[in-house]
């Protein structure tokens, strides 16, 4: 059986004419003899606005409650698509996850795909049935309704892809696909036609919105190719398929920077055993997460300055943590808003040396001052002041040629 798995974002739903356009989309497939499984986000705004009414209903709204409240924005969509695909004379469904079932763990906010029962959309595939599968949902053991994420229908399709063995994943979204930088910040940015699991793994991390990072990983493990391409615009997108499919000569791949990260600084923390981890074990069971991190130990080794970075939205909660744990003292609480990620990728940087020297100086010229710096095999990124931002993309983007 010929199986094409399509995911359409919430900007490909978003209104009435956009869904008779994922129709039309759907059609084609159909035409190429493909059995076709759909899965679709939320209409754009939909998600925010319900999240939205959370908030004004409780500061702590129950996260079990959110999931049903949220998932129900894919119903929707679902039941508009499955509609417009009738009207134009095909067979088609909606199906929520617990109809499937599509089986979940993990908590309620981010659950995770641990199976995917087959038999009812296998059968309504050979009866000629076009499955329209709400995304970003699942159903637990104790048949409580989760949700995989923001972003989760991505991680859906991808399971649906690999459960089914389907010979396409695609992606639609409103970007032609993945770009060396954003094309929003550099109009010369340009669309990459290949890219490695890693590597879009990283970029997703470190900034560019495509994807969401679990989605790329639960690609990467499953080993599916997936294609990002716009729902708008009849042309090939861009690939995500393992490093020994792609033949690239360019060192760097792309450059990705963030908005909302926070710098802090703990100056004069008694130096002893466990003390990073007296530190960061709090933040870590508040579901904060630490990014880059640099320490300073003082001549007389017995203090030292601590430096790491976390999201924005994740800094006053950070403060009243620190502040109220008993386990560490320090002399000094210092904080930085103002603050950005930039970062180079590509697989290309593990076999040629001088990469770091040549990113270094771009920055110089430009008389920018690295803050903190962060290197893994296939990346570099540093932190500047986010004033800086566009200047720092245009000379790495200019000084790795990928314009070009």
């Amino acid at each position: 059986m010929k199986i094409v798995v399509l995911k359409f974002g919430g900007t490909s739903v978003g209104t009435i004419s956009r869904i008779s356009n994922v129709a039309n989309i759907i059609a084609k497939f159909r035409k190429k003899k493909y059995k076709v499984i759909v899965l679709s986000s939320a209409m754009s705004g939909v998600t925010n606005d319900l999240i939205s009414k959370s908030k004004k209903i409780s500061k702590v709204f129950s996260d079990s409650e959110y999931d049903v409240l949220v998932s129900s924005g894919e119903q929707i969509s679902c039941s508009l698509i499955a509609g417009k695909l009738i009207d134009k004379g095909f067979k088609s469904r909606s199906w929520m996850a617990w109809q499937i079932p599509i089986l979940t763990e993990g908590k309620h906010k981010f659950s995770r795909i641990v199976d995917i029962y087959k038999k009812e959309i296998l059968k309504y595939l050979n009866s000629g049935g076009i499955p329209i599968i709400a995304g970003f949902q699942g159903i637990n053991q104790q048949s409580r309704i989760t949700t995989i994420g923001r972003g989760g229908t991505d991680a859906s399709a991808i399971m649906f892809a690999k459960f089914f063995n389907a010979e396409k994943c695609i992606i639609f979204t409103d970007v032609k696909g993945v770009y060396t930088t954003d094309p929003n910040k550099l109009k010369s940015a340009r669309k990459i036609k290949v890219i490695s699991y890693e590597e879009m793994l990283e970029m997703a991390s470190l900034g560019a919105k495509v994807m969401q990072p679990h989605s790329i990983q639960d690609a990467r493990l499953n080993r599916k190719d997936i294609e990002v391409r716009s729902s708008f615009i009849n042309k090939p997108g861009t690939l995500i398929t393992k490093r020994k499919n792609i033949i690239n000569n360019k060192i760097i791949t792309g450059v990705t920077s963030t908005q909302n990260d926070a710098k802090v600084t703990l100056v004069g923390v008694k130096d002893r055993p466990g003390i990073a981890a007296s530190i960061f074990r709090p933040l870590s069971e508040n579901s904060i997460n630490v990014d880059m991190v640099v320490q300073n130990i003082s001549a007389n080794g017995k203090e030292t300055d601590l430096t790491f970075t976390i999201k924005l939205d994740d800094l006053n909660k950070t403060k009243k943590i620190i502040n109220e744990n008993k386990n560490i003292n320090f002399k000094k609480f210092l904080f930085d808003k103002n603050v950005s990620k930039v970062s180079i990728i590509g697989v290309g940087m593990i076999t040629t040396p001088g990469v770091t020297f040549r990113m270094f100086q771009s920055l110089a010229k430009q008389k920018i001052n690295i803050q903190v710096i962060s290197t893994s095999e296939i990346k570099i990124s540093v932190l500047i002041n986010k004033k800086n931002i566009k200047k720092a993309i245009f000379a790495l983007h200019k000084e790795f040629k990928l314009d070009k």
